[in-house]
């Protein structure tokens, strides 16, 4: 109920009748209005695209590559998450993978994953960000001084 209130205050949904007794009433097209954000929410769809697509959904008579349009934007964010994901699968399979053959018998003072999961990181340069940093060896601290796109 605490998600279903929220969409109605957030304007998705409509605010909900109240019967004799105090209960919340939902007609069909409210219960069909519901079931849709959540289709879109277990796709994933942002809060603001759900709304989007709501709005796309109530007047039928806009044209379809906007729904199109709003996918495809959503699917491309997907596949930027895939790809991280599985950047990130490898980086604790080495982790792991470390931890086995060199310290898993040891105490945790001595753990490869707690000495990496310490270590100061200086973010490295992805090919789309143009990022100039200024580092203190000193001190480990990382300033950016400049991102352009």
């Amino acid at each position: 109920m605490p998600t279903i209130r929220y969409y109605e205050e957030i304007g998705l949904l409509p605010q909900s009748e109240r019967v004799s007794n105090g209960h919340r009433f939902y007609r069909h097209e409210d219960i069909q209005r519901l079931l849709f954000i959540k289709r879109c929410r277990d796709f994933g769809f942002p809060i603001e695209q759900v709304r989007q697509l709501g709005q796309l959904l109530e007047d039928g008579e806009r044209a379809c590559v906007e729904v199109r349009d709003l996918a495809q934007r959503h699917l491309d964010e997907v596949r930027k998450k895939i790809v991280e994901m599985r950047e990130l699968e490898k980086t604790l399979n080495a982790y792991v993978c470390a931890c086995n053959t060199g310290c898993v018998e040891g105490q945790t003072k001595d753990c490869s994953i707690i000495e990496t999961l310490q270590a100061p990181v200086i973010p490295q340069r992805r090919p789309e960000d143009s990022i100039q940093l200024a580092t203190n060896p000193d001190s480990f601290s990382v300033t950016e001084l400049k991102r352009g796109r």
